[in-house]
């Protein structure tokens, strides 16, 4: 009997938050899981974990993305999927006030950093005629925000997961990415602990009056690089219990409040 060939996927911020989801939900989905983080003793420490390979790279970092990319593919094997998931945040600072460093930063990591790792390991699927990519984007890269580096670095991560898709679609890569909503990662976890996000206005503000969880885009992730996905490329999946759709009910007095379960009339019911 032929042995299935192996599915390997490389994750870029792996270590932490929603890389760290898409890891172990890979894993769980039989793929052989490669973390690939700046922060080397936690890609590490989660490697072990869930019994993944790891390196440590900076994504923004365009030599040394090529040569992790040669040396995974010399020493583990071809690799079919990537996952984007390497990426900063900012805080809301008004233009004035936000330094070209930090703006310069974000969009090294989160915009130039998503195009090295998809050329850095998109160009070896291109040329065997399969492969899939998925980068993890923003709801904010789809709406105005007092987010002046990162929405619109999330915004052209959209974009250029268009581009690469008619780019390599003829090769037979699929490229698409997932924009997820507020996300109750660690990170959010601490800041709404220490009083700096307010977790009922980010509830308010989505339709189904909560906050995603890191599995929920992982799954998003993992259906998008399965075969179940084989004819689904350049798309943008918002992941994002209705935030998208929600704040334009503001001018209708805002959504509507939870209905209760009492039993309709019986005049409605005939």
């Amino acid at each position: 009997m032929e042995a299935l060939p192996v599915r390997r996927v490389e994750v870029t911020g792996g270590a932490s938050g929603i890389g760290q989801a898409c890891c172990r939900a890979l894993t769980q989905d039989g793929w052989q899981v490669v973390i690939l983080d700046a922060n080397a003793q936690e890609a590490e420490k989660y490697a072990a974990e869930i019994g993944a390979a790891w390196y440590a790279a900076d994504v923004s970092d365009e030599l040394a993305m090529q040569a992790t990319a040669a040396t995974i593919e010399a020493t583990l094997g071809p690799v079919t999927a990537v996952v984007n998931s390497a990426g900063i945040v900012q805080h809301p600072r008004p233009p004035e006030k936000l330094t070209m460093a930090e703006y310069d930063r974000v969009v090294a990591i989160d915009q130039r950093g998503t195009y090295v790792s998809c050329v850095a390991f998109g160009q070896h699927m291109a040329r065997r005629g399969h492969g899939a990519i998925v980068s993890i984007a923003s709801i904010v890269g789809m709406r105005s925000v007092p987010l002046h580096a990162y929405a619109p670095a999330k915004a052209a991560v959209i974009a250029m997961t268009e581009c690469l898709a008619g780019e390599w679609g003829p090769a037979g890569v699929r490229v698409n990415c997932v924009s997820p909503g507020y996300t109750l990662t660690k990170r959010v976890a601490v800041q709404i602990e220490m009083g700096e996000r307010d977790a009922e206005l980010l509830k308010r503000n989505a339709a189904l009056q909560r906050l995603v969880h890191p599995e929920e885009v992982a799954d998003a992730v993992v259906f998008l690089l399965s075969e179940r996905a084989s004819a689904i490329t350049g798309v943008n999946l918002p992941v994002d219990c209705g935030w998208l759709l929600a704040p334009s009910w503001s001018t209708y007095g805002g959504l509507r409040p939870k209905a209760d379960n009492k039993p309709l009339s019986s005049a409605l019911s005939r």
